[in-house]
């Protein structure tokens, strides 16, 4: 048995993640979801990494598209 109190279980929050299409932020989201399976010690380190990723996704070039836009 875990030592959890069932009254932190209970109220714990689940999110569906939806996809995104962008590979890298699709990835970092799952992470970020997976957290209520961590230690809370853990959880930092898991936003600081999420936060690094995305930033470099946006700042990421576009992707180059053909001369229809596709």
């Amino acid at each position: 048995m875990d030592d959890v109190p069932d009254e932190a279980r209970a109220s714990a929050v689940s999110y569906d993640v939806e996809a995104t299409g962008a590979e890298h932020v699709d990835a970092v989201l799952a992470e970020v979801a997976g957290l209520s399976d961590r230690p809370v010690a853990e959880h930092v380190a898991v936003f600081e990494r999420a936060h690094e990723q995305l930033r470099r996704a946006l700042d990421a070039a576009p992707p180059a598209t053909d001369e229809r836009g596709a």
